[in-house]
């Protein structure tokens, strides 16, 4: 008996337009962040037969045809889509792979306001930092004998013994500019007009960056639901 990888999930493509605030009826103010999930649509489909896995790759975005070399060119063409910014693959069961074809539309339908999604973005890079803005370090006395070291790390306990830096030490470095998944974000809203997602908090990464949406991996069920 074969079971279903939990991580193995369709979501969507996206942009993040930036963030604002709804309120409610009773006046409370929620403050949402806006993905753009627009015109995400299937570059190929993926079989166990022809590839060994099942899997739906999808595309968003615009690009100039120019900008798109021979090889992906020509694998878009087969589906019959336009060149997107962002090509990416979904790992699926064999049974929601065969719901779609090369060239069909991935709607935002798949979503529901109420659900919860996990959203995923590239971090804001914050070049070379210290280990208090990096790691929360706290700071060394700011008098009192201290001299030019009020923001240093201090010592790291690496003396003759063991005589080297452990690996993971937290210490001096590039901070941001990584991959980052918020999870259980709730939608609040869904404009299908615009094809819009507006989910409760903030996701990772700057204005314009791309996001992908997913349902929730760790979505707690509700007690009595079927």
């Amino acid at each position: 008996m074969t079971t279903t990888n939990p991580g193995h999930r369709l979501g969507l493509l996206g942009r993040k337009v930036g963030m604002m605030r709804i309120f409610t009826d009773d006046g409370d103010a929620i403050p949402v962040t806006v993905l753009d999930v627009s015109n995400n649509r299937v570059a190929q489909v993926k079989t166990t037969e022809t590839d060994g896995y099942a899997a739906v790759q999808v595309a968003f975005g615009e690009r100039k045809a120019s900008r798109v070399n021979k090889p992906e060119a020509g694998h878009l063409a087969k589906a019959g889509v336009e060149a997107g910014e962002v090509l990416k693959e979904f790992r699926v069961p064999a049974e929601v792979a065969a719901e779609y074809k090369p060239g069909a539309q991935v709607g935002i339908g798949m979503f529901a306001v109420g659900q919860l999604v996990d959203v995923q973005g590239t971090s804001i890079g914050k070049g070379f930092t210290g280990t208090i803005k990096r790691h929360n370090f706290k700071s060394q006395r700011a008098s009192h004998g201290n001299s030019r070291s009020h923001n240093v790390p201090g010592s790291i306990s690496m003396a003759q013994d063991p005589g080297r830096v452990f690996p993971g030490k937290k210490m001096s470095g590039q901070l941001g500019d990584v991959t980052k998944t918020t999870q259980n974000l709730d939608i609040v809203r869904i404009d299908e007009a615009r094809q819009l997602i507006l989910v409760r908090g903030a996701v990772p990464g700057a204005k314009n960056g791309h996001v992908v949406v997913r349902p929730a991996i760790k979505a707690k069920i509700k007690k009595g639901a079927n």
